[in-house]
């Protein structure tokens, strides 16, 4: 086979299973906090929405929470679960809010393959909401980068 149609092969395989990972992951589990994809929109605002339910990313550096500095916790915009303590958040010079770890409990993760590649999806673990990707590449204890949408958080100061 040529190198050109291997990887066409290799894409469209990618494709597919980007869709059955998918879909056997976050979206296919049961979440404590539930609603009808109508309710949803009520509850979100269009951004929110965007990100949290449908897998949507915002601009990078369009976050006001990309400078927040304030002592306090990063929660999800949709069910208020605790995620991300302010005393882990840091510049991953990226455009948006980055953390080197997360609270207990606080996440759930899944494979996606939708820019191609296979990438470590994060969503809350009480609603399912798309809060963004972590990466091996973040600062020591963990090594992680958790880059979240900040349309998918709030910020509760302490």
């Amino acid at each position: 086979m040529q190198p050109r149609r291997q990887f066409l092969g290799w894409l469209a395989a990618g494709a597919a299973a980007s869709t059955i990972v998918a879909c056997s992951n976050a979206e296919a589990k049961t979440y404590p906090v539930r609603f009808s994809d109508a309710e949803w929109k009520k509850r979100l605002s269009a951004k929110q929405y965007y990100i949290l339910r449908q897998k949507g990313t915002e601009y990078p550096g369009t976050s006001p929470l990309l400078h927040e500095k304030r002592k306090g916790v990063f929660v999800c915009a949709a069910d208020g679960n605790v995620l991300y303590s302010s005393t882990t958040k840091y510049d991953s010079k990226t455009g948006w809010p980055s953390f080197w770890d997360v609270l207990p409990g606080a996440i759930g993760t899944s494979i996606d393959f939708e820019t191609g590649y296979p990438r470590t999806e994060v969503h809350c673990a009480k609603c399912g909401g798309h809060l963004g990707h972590v990466f091996n590449d973040g600062p020591k204890p963990t090594g992680k980068r958790y880059c979240m949408n900040g349309d998918a958080l709030l910020f509760r100061p302490t």
